[in-house]
């Protein structure tokens, strides 16, 4: 289990840590690559996850940038915008913001009521949102 290091509204995870249950964060936070939680994520405000990292159940959050190779279990649920990044794999996504999805991501169903855009080849569920755009194969 690791110590979550504070910066004003920022906190941070050390590098190499990972987390045993549930982890509610009151801020933003910032999660080094390789970083693994085995319960539930929940962040006041925006979350950036590093490449290969992991959460075993759900993710919810302001908003996300999701890094690569990154595999969440649980449904993501955020009321901004969520960046899912190069072979990212999510359950699922739902969002009130914009959601960007980037080549080689395996998502499940993704909702929102903003744009959804799509850059490269993904395999996904149902996409449903305001407009839809797909950018390169």
């Amino acid at each position: 289990m690791a110590n979550i290091i504070s910066h004003g509204n920022a906190f941070f995870a050390p590098k190499g840590s990972y987390f045993e249950g549930n982890v509610k964060i009151d801020g933003n936070f910032v999660v080094p690559p390789r970083t693994h939680f085995w319960g539930r994520l929940v962040v006041a405000g925006n979350l950036e996850l590093g490449a290969r990292s992991s959460v075993a159940l759900d993710v919810i959050c302001k908003s996300a940038i999701i890094g690569s190779q990154v595999r969440i279990k649980g449904p993501l649920v955020a009321t901004g915008d969520v960046t899912l990044l190069d072979h990212a794999v999510v359950f699922s996504v739902k969002t009130d913001g914009k959601v960007i999805i980037r080549p080689g991501v395996h998502v499940g169903d993704v909702t929102t009521s903003d744009a959804i855009i799509v850059h490269g080849k993904i395999k996904s569920g149902k996409l449903t949102g305001k407009t839809m755009k797909v950018l390169g194969n």
